[in-house]
C-alpha cells in the first residue's frame, strides 16, 4: 500500500501541473508520513543517491559544454563542416547532423545541443530557402545524438542506476550514434530528392578552408581526446569529465582567446542552474524508487515481465513500447531512475546485456523529447526558431519515424552496442 499511495500521489500532483521532481519527492514524502515511516529516511535516501563518484561527471560535462559555447566553438565547427559538404543538394541538412554528432562529443545532452546550435542552423537554412518544417525537424532529430554519443549524461545516470560500468555504457553509445546519424542523413537525402532542397551558396578558397580547419581543430579533437582516453583506459568517466573541462578552458583562453571573466562566470552560472535541476530530479527519483523497493515493486514487475515471455526479443519490444509512452509524459532522468531497477533485472534474466539495454532505454527516451505533451525539444526549438509549438510538432513527425527505424536497428542488433566495449575493455 505504501508504494501504491506514492504512485497515486505522484500522478495526482503531476496532473495538477506540479513539476516532475517535486511530484516524485513530495508524493514519496507524504506516503512515508502517512504510513508512520521515520521521516529521517527522506534526507538519508536523497543524500545517499547524490553521494556518487559517477555523478561527479555530470556537472563537469555540463560546464565543459557551457565553456565551449561561450568561446564560439559551435560557430567555428558549423562553418567548417559547411565548407566540407554544404554544396551538395540539401547540404545544410547533412551539416546539421554531422555538427550535432561532433558537438555531442563535448555536450552530452540533447537540449544543450539545440541551445548551442539550433538558432545558427535554422537561421542559415532560412536564408537559403529551406522550409521551416525541415529545419526545425532535422535540428530536433539530430539533437538526439547528444545523449547517445559519449559523453552522455543520461547514459551515466543509467549506469549508476543499473550498477554497471559507466565506461562500458559510454563506449556502447559510439556505434549506435553513428547508425542514427546514417538514418538521419538517409532521410535528408530522400527529402532532398523529393522536395528539391537547395544547395549551399558558399564558395571557399584553399586559404579560407585551411583557416576554418585551424579554428575548428579544437572542436574536432575534443571527442578524439575524450573517447580515446576512455577507450585506452587512460581515465574513467569522472576523470574524462575533468579532462574535458581543462581542455575547454585551455582552448578558450589560449587558442581562441575568447574566454574572458564574464564568459567564465556565465558558464559557471549555467552549470549551477543545470546541475541543480539534474540533482534535484536524481534525489527525488531515488527516494521514489526506494519507496517502490520497500514493497518489492521492481521484483514483482520483473516477475510479471518474465511471466509474459522469456524471449529477449519479445521483452525488448514490450520495454520499447513502455519507454516510448513514458518518454511522452516524464522527464528523461526521472524515467531512467524509476524504470531501470524494474526492467534491468527482468531483461538480464532473459539474456539481454545491460549495456545494450542502456543504449536502448536512452534512445527511447530521447525520441520522447520530440513527442508532446512533455517533449522538451519541441519547446526548445520553438523558442530558438520563433515557430509556434503546433508547427514544430507537425515538423517532428517524419523524423520520429526515422528515429523509430534507427531504434529498431539498435534494438535488434545488440552487437552494435556491445561489440566495441567488449573489444576495448577485455
Amino acid at each position: 500500500m505504501l508504494s501504491l499511495t506514492a504512485i497515486v500521489l505522484f500522478f495526482a500532483l503531476l496532473l495538477s501541473g506540479t513539476p516532475v521532481a517535486v511530484a516524485l519527492g513530495l508524493g514519496s514524502a507524504v506516503a512515508l508520513w502517512w504510513f508512520d515511516m521515520p521521516l529521517a529516511v527522506i534526507a538519508q535516501r536523497i543524500v545517499n543517491a547524490l553521494d556518487s563518484t559517477t555523478l561527479l561527471a555530470v556537472p563537469m560535462f555540463i560546464f565543459a559544454a557551457a565553456l565551449f559555447s561561450v568561446t564560439g566553438l559551435t560557430t567555428q565547427l558549423f562553418d567548417f563542416i559547411r565548407m566540407l559538404i554544404g554544396r551538395i543538394r540539401g547540404g545544410l541538412g547533412y551539416v546539421t547532423v554531422l555538427t550535432h554528432l561532433v558537438f555531442s562529443g563535448v555536450s552530452g545532452a540533447a537540449l544543450a545541443d539545440i541551445g548551442a546550435l539550433g538558432k545558427i542552423q535554422i537561421d542559415m537554412m532560412r536564408e537559403q530557402g529551406y522550409k521551416d518544417s525541415f529545419s526545425a525537424g532535422i535540428c530536433m532529430a539530430a539533437a538526439t545524438l547528444g545523449p547517445i554519443f559519449p559523453p552522455s549524461i543520461p547514459l551515466v545516470i543509467f549506469a549508476m542506476a543499473a550498477e554497471v560500468s559507466p565506461v562500458k555504457v559510454l563506449i556502447a553509445g559510439i556505434i549506435p550514434s553513428i547508425i542514427i546519424a546514417l538514418f538521419l542523413m538517409g532521410m535528408v537525402w530522400w527529402i532532398a530528392r523529393r522536395a528539391g532542397l537547395p544547395r549551399d551558396t558558399i564558395s571557399v578558397t584553399r586559404a579560407q578552408f585551411l583557416n576554418r580547419l585551424w579554428f575548428a581543430l579544437p572542436a574536432l579533437l575534443a571527442p578524439v581526446v575524450l573517447i580515446g582516453g576512455i577507450l585506452f583506459g587512460i581515465f574513467g568517466e569522472t576523470e574524462a569529465a575533468a579532462v574535458t573541462v581543462v581542455y575547454a578552458l585551455a582552448a578558450g583562453v589560449f587558442f581562441y582567446r575568447a574566454l574572458n571573466w564574464r564568459g567564465f562566470v556565465a558558464a559557471l552560472r549555467e552549470t549551477v542552474r543545470s546541475t541543480a535541476g539534474v540533482m534535484f530530479i536524481v534525489g527525488a527519483a531515488a527516494l521514489f524508487a526506494w519507496v517502490l523497493t520497500i514493497d518489492q515493486v521492481p521484483t514483482k514487475a520483473a516477475d510479471l515481465l518474465l511471466g509474459l515471455s522469456k524471449n529477449p526479443w519479445v521483452l525488448l519490444l514490450i520495454v520499447n513500447g513502455l519507454l516510448l509512452v513514458v518518454g511522452m509524459i516524464m522527464e528523461t532522468i526521472a524515467a531512467i531512475l524509476i524504470l531501470t531497477p524494474i526492467v534491468v533485472p527482468a531483461l538480464a534474466a532473459a539474456g539481454v546485456d545491460p549495456v545494450h539495454l542502456g543504449v536502448v532505454v536512452v534512445l527511447n527516451l530521447m525520441i520522447g523529447l520530440l513527442t508532446p505533451p512533455v517533449g522538451m525539444s519541441l519547446y526548445m526549438v520553438s523558442s530558438v526558431s520563433g515557430m509556434p509549438v503546433e508547427r514544430v510538432i507537425s515538423a517532428a513527425v517524419p523524423w520520429i519515424v526515422c528515429l523509430l527505424l534507427s531504434l529498431a536497428a539498435v534494438t535488434f542488433i545488440p552487437a552494435a552496442s556491445t561489440w566495441l566495449p567488449q573489444l576495448m575493455l577485455n
